[in-house]
């Protein structure tokens, strides 16, 4: 979730809850992270994944989750909360994060701390609409993060665009790992 991922597009709550049920197809899971070729002005569709290890126990882990906990490790995070106000993680939640002239709009759509289950939608018209997915488990007194990366091209002009932005995703285990573990041992 962070930032500098976001290519920013306006949009309504609505396009965001619409893209994210209908234009995400699960059917392309098995592909395990390749990008289908544009064809035909077809838009594209990727899948990322990446791992690393919190070390900290679950109970310290997991609440760093939330949007609105994010905060505390991930710099340059700073969603601004539509609902609930004040801001506080919790199912649902619905939040903006500006980024240059525009704004993306995102959805909570899973929040389960207790089971270490975490997801997040958003909309960029015109670009992209992506799903994120943290799944933890217990790893002695770590905790494994799983984080995966949907990401659906809405239009055939922004294949590249999602393109570039998946091959960041692939990448940025590292990064998370070092900004939580950094926090974790403040």
């Amino acid at each position: 979730m962070n930032a500098a991922w976001i290519f920013g597009g306006g949009c309504l709550l609505g396009a965001a809850l619409s893209a994210g049920s209908l234009l995400l197809p699960r059917a392309l899971h098995h592909l395990g992270g390749a990008t289908l070729p544009a064809s035909g002005g077809a838009s594209i569709h990727t899948h990322e994944t990446f791992e690393f290890l919190a070390h900290a126990p679950w109970e310290a882990t997991a609440p760093l989750f939330g949007a609105d906990r994010e905060r505390v490790w991930a710099p340059d995070w700073n969603p601004a909360f539509l609902w609930p106000q004040p801001a506080t993680d919790q199912a649902g939640m619905v939040f903006t994060v500006p980024h240059a002239d525009r704004t993306a709009v995102w959805v909570n759509t899973g929040y389960d701390p207790a089971a270490g289950r975490f997801e997040y939608v958003y909309v960029l018209p015109e670009v992209v609409a992506t799903v994120i997915g943290v799944q933890l488990s217990r790893a002695g007194d770590a905790t494994k993060v799983q984080v995966r990366y949907e990401r659906t091209a809405l239009s055939a002009q922004a294949n590249e665009i999602v393109q570039g932005m998946a091959r960041r995703d692939a990448q940025a285990g590292p990064e998370w790992e070092h900004q939580i573990n950094a926090y974790l041992a403040r």
